[in-house]
């Protein structure tokens, strides 16, 4: 007896040549970003000492004269990446200092490190190392300068109001960015206390500290020089 063998008239004949698979070209920009981004997270894991253009071109998928085409080498990538780090910071500080009272000045300024350090993490990691070719990125002291310059202003007025030689409130501004800088490194990963109460402690040392701020302070060691 013959069995009737069904046939499936949608299978693909034997004479027909396997479907190709279309890759869809990235643009210059899109293959920049990319490699930013590839880049960004290896610095911040490994340094860059350890991070190598191998392992850039390896990541994106493509080979290393690509990474060359763009940034020139890894230095050219990693000035990029810090340099990026830097304003997108720069202007989370600035942009935050809205409020009228400068107690609520000194929440704002904390606060936008904190949001940094929080949002950006691998970014703050970069930055916080020293970098190796300063001369062309900066540097972490470089960017609590910038940033002490902008609570300079609101330091200065505030001295003018009270007495207090004015031009000093570079001084204190540059003690009070770092403070909350070097508080910063150190919650970037113990990540205790929460946000919030770090920076209320943090505008309690400050604000309180400034409020009992002498005119004229003095040593009372023996020391004089």
């Amino acid at each position: 007896m013959m069995v009737a063998v069904a046939t499936d008239s949608s299978s693909t004949p034997s004479n027909d040549k396997p479907r190709r698979v279309r890759r869809t070209r990235m643009t210059g920009a899109e293959r920049r970003q990319q490699l930013l981004e590839i880049g960004r997270t290896l610095f911040a894991a490994k340094g860059f000492e350890a991070t190598s253009v191998e392992e850039i071109a390896a990541k994106a998928g493509v080979s290393k004269p690509v990474v060359y085409e763009h940034f020139g080498g890894k230095e050219g990538l990693y000035a990029v990446v810090v340099d990026r780090e830097m304003r997108r910071l720069l202007d989370m500080v600035t942009s935050s200092l809205t409020a009228g009272h400068p107690r609520e000045l000194c929440e704002q300024a904390a606060f936008a490190l904190l949001d940094y350090i929080e949002e950006y993490t691998d970014g703050f990691r970069i930055l916080v190392r020293d970098s190796p070719i300063p001369q062309s990125t900066g540097s972490f002291a470089s960017l609590i300068s910038d940033i002490a310059t902008q609570v300079e202003d609101i330091l200065g007025r505030e001295f003018k109001s009270r007495g207090f030689d004015p031009k000093l409130a570079p001084l204190y501004a540059q003690a009070l960015v770092g403070m909350v800088a070097l508080t910063g490194q150190w919650w970037l990963d113990v990540r205790r206390p929460k946000k919030a109460e770090v920076a209320a402690h943090l505008v309690n040392l400050a604000w309180h500290g400034l409020d009992g701020l002498e005119a004229k302070p003095h040593l009372i060691g023996r020391r004089k020089s």
